[in-house]
């Protein structure tokens, strides 16, 4: 039987061959899909094969270095650009994009230098502005914001200006503006919902970020901030579940994000892995210094905390703030007036603002200040206007009670103090005297000696007794002030605390006469008296002796 043929035998395999090349041909992506589609990854991946097969076109390695730009991967952009830029003849304007890696890469002089080689145009214009902020240079900045036009890019370059010198509902309303206009500009409601976070408003901030994530639910930049916000209006444990499907998409698609995920957790964590984390951070991501200065503070390590903030200049509320307790804490450490006259400025610096005085961080610097200069009027005028969002705040008590017992109001000072739960504060010498003074104050002397009977005999637990000896005999509550003179007297045998436990113990016998003091406690003041070796004290018994035999008082 002869076989029909329809296809010739020769050369057949290779006609399937170039059938299967055409196939992979229409399935390779092209670029400019993958480029509207803001697969940068993809897009690179297509373009630097086509540049290993020797079909790279002229503007490859241009595109190659846009796309790096584009996730984040700033130093690869660099050396793609700075390569275009040694080319001779090369477009004028490569040098704006190389200017742009710079800018990015935090190197700014370099980044100065390159945008000036590059002709004048409105990108150019915009970097100088930028360079100008970063250079703290008013002037040309002054310059450079003339130049802006009323076109939506320049617009958006003047709000994140505005953003980072933080006049936040100035950028909020350069955004509204624009977005009424074009309503497709989705990314923009991220930057409005920026603005919102930093201005406390945590809430409008996630309505406003929701509108961006229905569209894109992957952004790295919307989920990182959704996260930020779940961490102020719940915990940490609740901004780390939203970060959960970033960190899978974040060390593939964008080396940025990794950066600020890995930063991000050791907040939620409470500074877990704080010292693995933020160092290598510190000029990448802004917030890492201060995160790592606070993780210091926590560690009551005020020397590396010191260190790193010591040369910042604040620009921002958060600087501001943290240099203050930073030298707060140094000078009352170090029994520093300088460190400590440096923070009451900084505190009162920011707390004074036009734009900050009435908000609630604004208020606690003010009464930071205050407190420093030790008026604690004024510290109770700013406490008492934001108590009520601090109720459960450790700290807040802690410093609310000592200005309430400072202007002598102990009653409520008592009760502040022991809404305290943290054990770190609580065994803290400056809470326990503070705590027993208004013990003492409220008549309740028994608690004070209860809590010097917990510690652990040290310098300050020698310190609280002379206060607690020396509190009870002012406020007459004499059993307590013999008590602890008598135990100052046999751990030092100054004659002032003889003198002491006499006054006491005379003054005890005085209220058991008068009946505000139980008889039978007559026998302990005795054996109070009989630890001491003065010759005085036998005088001292004889007549107590007599009075409680004449009032038939077994001693």
């Amino acid at each position: 039987m002869i076989l029909s043929r329809q296809k010739p035998a020769v050369g057949g395999a290779s006609a399937l061959v170039r059938e299967k090349e055409k196939s992979k041909e229409k399935k390779l992506p092209k670029v400019d899909d993958l480029l509207t589609s803001r697969d940068y990854t993809g897009a690179m991946t297509v373009l630097e094969f086509n540049k290993q097969a020797g079909k790279g076109e002229k503007d490859t390695d241009s595109w190659i270095g846009f796309c790096a730009f584009h996730l984040g991967d700033y130093k690869k952009a660099y050396e793609m650009y700075m390569n275009l830029c040694k080319q001779p003849g090369c477009d004028a304007n490569m040098w704006l994009n190389f200017s742009c890696c710079c800018f990015y890469l935090g190197m700014y002089k370099e980044a100065e230098d390159a945008a000036l080689k590059a002709p004048k145009s409105s990108l150019q214009n915009r970097l100088l502005f930028h360079l100008s902020h970063k250079f703290n240079d008013e002037k040309r900045l002054m310059t450079f914001h003339k130049n802006l036009q009323d076109q939506f890019e320049d617009q958006l370059c003047l709000a994140s200006i505005h953003y980072m010198r933080s006049h936040y509902q100035e950028s909020i309303d350069v955004y509204k503006r624009i977005l009424l206009e074009n309503r497709e500009f989705l990314a923009l409601n991220v930057y409005v919902a920026l603005c919102y976070y930093k201005l406390d408003y945590y809430d409008v901030s996630q309505e406003v970020l929701a509108v961006y994530l229905q569209s894109y639910p992957d952004s790295a930049i919307a989920v990182n901030l959704k996260a930020c916000n779940h961490f102020k209006l719940f915990n940490g444990k609740a901004a780390e579940a939203e970060l959960k499907h970033l960190q899978e998409i974040s060390s593939s698609s964008f080396s940025f994000a990794s950066e600020l995920v890995k930063h991000n957790l050791v907040v939620f964590r409470s500074g877990e892995g704080a010292l693995q984390v933020l160092p290598p951070l510190i000029d990448v991501i802004p917030e890492a210094r201060l995160n790592l200065v606070i993780y210091y503070l926590r560690q009551d390590d005020l020397d590396e905390a010191y260190g790193l903030i010591k040369e910042t200049d604040p620009t921002s509320p958060q600087e501001y703030i943290i240099k203050a307790v930073v030298n707060a804490a140094l000078g009352q450490e170090r029994g520093s007036r300088e460190h400590v006259k440096i923070a009451q400025q900084y505190f009162q610096m920011f707390g004074s603002s036009a734009s900050e005085c009435d908000t609630i961080p604004g208020r606690q610097c003010m009464a930071s200040c205050f407190f420093l200069l030790k008026q604690f009027d004024d510290v109770l005028i700013y406490l008492n206007s934001i108590k009520s969002y601090f109720y459960n705040d450790d700290v807040f008590n802690f410093n609310y009670a000592q200005a309430k017992a400072t202007t002598g109001n102990f009653k409520e000072a008592e009760e502040v103090f022991l809404l305290v739960q943290s054990e770190k504060i609580k065994n803290d010498y400056v809470y326990l005297s503070w705590l027993a003074r208004s013990y003492i104050m409220n008549k309740k002397a028994r608690l004070a000696w209860e809590l010097y009977l917990k510690m652990e005999t040290s310098g300050e637990s020698f310190s609280l007794l002379q206060m607690i000896a020396n509190d009870c005999y002012k406020m007459g509550q004499f059993y307590i002030s013999a008590k602890a003179f008598d135990v100052l007297e046999r751990l030092d045998p100054n004659p002032e605390y003889w003198e002491g436990k006499r006054g006491a113990c005379v003054g005890l016998f005085q209220l058991i006469i008068a009946g505000q003091e139980p008889r039978e406690t007559l026998r302990e003041v005795l054996m109070l008296l009989r630890n001491s070796t003065n010759p005085q004290v036998e005088y001292i018994a004889r007549v107590i002796k007599k009075w409680g035999k004449e009032n038939r008082v077994a001693v």
